[in-house]
């Protein structure tokens, strides 16, 4: 059984960091790139960040870029996405996922991943 676990939300203030985890099992995720995903509410689920198997290429949407770093380490199986210079706008739950084919090259599509974690809240105050 696959599953995949965020932590490391909470509550911040504008210009504050936060480092975001996610803990995998049931997969050899060293094969798979990882995704983070973000939702408002009211908005549907948008992609922020990936970083592939190896940890080599990573990817990011434009209105997290500068400030936000996903990394990996697989020998623990565990996905980080290194939060900083956080604003308001950046209030959402956040999601990491894991892709659905193996050495998937920059997946960015929610239909391109296939397990999700239950997403951890981040809430930032101006």
């Amino acid at each position: 059984q696959v599953q995949l676990v965020e932590s490391g939300g909470g509550l911040a203030q504008a210009g504050d960091s936060l480092r975001l985890s996610c803990a995998g099992s049931g997969r050899t995720f060293s094969s798979y790139t990882m995704g983070w995903f973000r939702q408002a509410p009211g908005k549907e689920r948008e992609f922020v960040a990936s970083i592939s198997w190896n940890g080599v290429n990573t990817a990011y949407a434009d209105f997290v870029k500068g400030r936000f770093t996903i990394s990996r380490v697989n020998a623990k199986n565990t996905v980080y996405l290194q939060m900083t210079t956080l604003k308001p706008e950046d209030t959402a739950a956040y999601y990491c996922a894991s892709a659905k084919q193996m050495y998937q090259h920059y997946p960015r599509e929610q239909y391109e991943y296939d397990y999700w974690g239950q997403g951890t809240q981040v809430t930032v105050s101006s």
